[in-house]
């Protein structure tokens, strides 16, 4: 497979990266500071120079063109203000499903944040944050072009992963390590069944393998 993942050089996207070059899949990382190729290139990834924040639909569907799958891995950022949680968390969320469709890439995943909500209070950077992700969530699953599926990872932590989490609708507050978000990325991308679906994730006591099929299977 040829996995195209915006946000290159995120945390998640660089432990993605490893596991989909371990396994003898291309990823390709969407990045818009090129002093960043290295680092994709350690972890087994293309690095592809495109800023999302003022690409053309068509500059990113050239990125997507030939892809088996996207995934939006992007963000602004916890030292971002306001402006980029707009123009990025929601923005270029949206620019990039835009982009996957026109480039025929029905597949489409998307790290999202738990609270994400189009419609939540408040004035902070962070409820600004939540309402970015939730907006942009909210025009994923109205793509009817898209296969879509949105996971809501907990707290993110950089603990070693142990591979057991809890999958759901609903999970309930608790943390995550960034490796355990990583493998269950890998296993939707596997599992075409969770499509239309959007889960939250937090460690559990479930291989995550198995999280993802008994959720594929409900």
């Amino acid at each position: 497979m040829r996995i195209v993942i915006a946000g290159g050089h995120g945390q998640i996207a660089l432990r993605l990266e490893r596991l989909l070059a371990a396994r003898g899949d291309e990823a390709a990382g969407v990045i818009r500071n090129p002093q960043q190729s290295d680092d994709l290139r350690a972890a087994g990834a293309e690095p592809v120079v495109l800023d999302l924040e003022s690409a053309t639909v068509e500059e990113a569907a050239e990125v997507l063109r030939g892809a088996d799958a996207a995934v939006f891995a992007a963000g602004a950022g916890p030292n971002s203000g306001t402006d980029r949680k707009d123009t990025v968390d929601r923005g270029a969320a949206v620019l990039f499903a835009d982009a996957a469709q026109r480039a025929g890439v029905r597949r489409y995943l998307v790290v999202s944040s738990m609270g994400a909500d189009p419609d939540h209070p408040g004035d902070e950077v962070f409820d600004v944050y939540l309402r970015a992700k939730g907006a942009a969530d909210a025009y994923v699953r109205s793509q009817a072009g898209l296969d879509w599926t949105i996971l809501r990872p907990g707290m993110l932590t950089n603990d070693a992963g142990t591979g057991q989490v809890l999958l759901a609708a609903s999970t309930g507050r608790g943390p995550v390590p960034r490796d355990d978000v990583a493998a269950a990325l890998l296993e939707l991308l596997d599992t075409p069944a969770t499509a239309g679906l959007t889960l939250e994730l937090i460690s559990g006591h479930v291989p995550v393998s198995v999280a993802v099929k008994d959720i594929a299977g409900n």
